[in-house]
């Protein structure tokens, strides 16, 4: 156990880096790049980490998350299909993280994390106004289970850009706008982490009080940086969305290779 003086110190560091994760969470996702190395550096060992990390990110994805539903920016019922899809992919990627190996993960994330930016900038996203849903179907149920399948099972693996990746993958799969897009990601996000987190509690992966007081910052950065992505649309979102994506590319790039 820490020192009650150190433990204040680390909450405080812990309070301030999840204000900024939660704020980029929000908006473009990518947040554990700042909370999972905090927590490291604060003595958690890796899995405590990662688990304590899906605590605080429950508070942040489900405010982004709950603030788009109300702008009406997402639709549970016509994504129920993604909901179930990722809650599978995710408890399955958390229940065997402990066997599986990363190290050629780590090596391919930051070229596809970087690809992820560079589509980012050469594509031509629908305008915001443009806030039409995917025709029901088939095929839209095929893409539902495969992306939900795939980035579940990531986040309960890893994690790092899974917000991205469903902001991405949605608007080239569905050919959303980027808010719709964005608030899709911050669903399934939330469905992911709430799921591992579940998985992480039944492992008995958490610090309680990091984790929590981590969550009240970063949900008030989600807050703030959902109602920015809203207010101000994709001109604010893509910069956003580009700087931070290749930021991420760069550091996993750096620590893998």
């Amino acid at each position: 156990m820490l020192e009650i003086g150190i433990e204040l110190n680390v909450i405080l560091m812990l309070c301030a880096v999840g204000l900024i994760a939660g704020f980029i969470d929000a908006v473009v996702g990518g947040g554990g790049m700042l909370t999972i190395p905090a927590l490291l550096s604060a003595g958690l060992p890796p899995h405590l980490a990662l688990g304590t990390n899906k605590l605080a990110a429950t508070f942040a994805s489900s405010t982004a998350a709950w603030t788009y539903y109300r702008k009406q920016l997402f639709n549970p019922m016509f994504w129920r299909k993604s909901f179930i899809a990722t809650a599978i992919g995710a408890v399955v990627g958390t229940l065997i993280v402990d066997r599986l190996s990363t190290e050629l993960l780590d090596k391919i994330l930051p070229i596809v994390i970087l690809a992820t930016a560079v589509y980012t900038m050469v594509s031509k996203f629908p305008p915001d106004n443009k806030s039409k849903l995917p025709t029901k179907g088939g095929v839209l149920t095929q893409k539902q289970w495969l992306q939900g399948l795939t980035l579940g099972f990531y986040d309960g693996v890893a994690g790092p850009g899974t917000g991205a990746f469903w902001t991405v993958s949605s608007a080239v799969l569905y050919k959303i706008n980027i808010l719709l897009a964005s608030g899709l990601a911050k669903a399934m996000n939330f469905t992911s982490n709430f799921l591992s987190l579940l998985t992480f509690i039944w492992l008995g992966h958490i610090n309680w009080v990091l984790g929590l007081s981590m969550g009240v910052c970063l949900m008030l950065g989600a807050y703030i940086g959902a109602h920015s992505a809203i207010r101000f649309g994709s001109k604010f979102i893509r910069p956003v969305f580009v700087t931070v994506v290749m930021v991420m590319a760069i550091k996993l790039a750096v620590e893998a290779w």
